[in-house]
């Protein structure tokens, strides 16, 4: 049973928000302010801070984006906040942009409770915080049960700094700007692109970019 459900059905479900862009944090506080049973306890702007603040306030659910701007990401910061030997450990509810197969399997594995679309209606946050308050799994319907079954499935494993270059070969940019971006020269991503064609089973990143798209490695 978790903290929340044992305490009182009448306590509200005390929310730590974790994205990177204060408008958004600003839009999800106005949001959720309106809902019965839900108050906003917190604030973190990184990975770090949410992992602090996670510690020091005890929320019952932590609501945290995937992709934060620097520092640790939100799977990692998933994965020290939703700790296994710690029953009384804040549920982690991950809101993506996008729906891509490896973020939210890299975000179950990680210890989430489930994930939500930021394009959902407010009342299916509403809900989706209710349920993880109370240790109910809540992974988006249209993409668990497949998301679920390829962490079951043999798959390429690849790294992150490989699924960062998949995305920028995605997005069209050339190996000089992928290089520029990422800090580290063009001989450096086009070594790293050879081992991702291999994990993938390809010879070029237009294969590379629609097998990716295929497996929902990128939006």
């Amino acid at each position: 049973m978790s903290r929340y459900a044992a305490e009182s059905a009448h306590t509200p479900v005390g929310v730590l928000l974790c994205d990177d862009h204060a408008v958004v944090r600003a839009g999800l506080l106005a949001l959720l302010s309106s809902a019965p049973g839900i108050e906003v306890i917190g604030e973190a702007a990184s990975g770090e801070e949410a992992v602090a603040l996670a510690a020091a306030l005890r929320p019952d659910v932590v609501l945290m984006d995937l992709q934060l701007g620097s520092g640790i990401d939100g799977v990692e910061a998933t994965r020290r906040i939703a700790r296994p030997d710690d029953p009384g450990s804040p549920h982690v509810l991950v809101l993506t942009t996008y729906d891509t197969d490896a973020d939210i399997a890299r975000a179950l594995d990680a210890g989430a409770a489930g994930h939500l679309l930021k394009a959902e209606r407010p009342e299916e946050l509403f809900a989706a915080i209710r349920a993880a308050a109370e240790g109910r799994s809540t992974p988006a319907a249209p993409v668990a049960h497949r998301v679920l079954a390829q962490m079951r499935s043999p798959r390429p494993t690849l790294t992150d700094r490989e699924l960062d270059i998949l995305r920028r070969l995605a997005r069209g940019l050339s190996i000089r700007e992928i290089a520029r971006a990422l800090a580290t020269s063009e001989a450096t991503v086009k070594t790293q692109l050879g081992v991702l064609y291999d994990k993938l089973g390809v010879n070029s990143r237009t294969a590379a970019v629609s097998v990716a798209r295929e497996q929902r490695l990128v939006p």
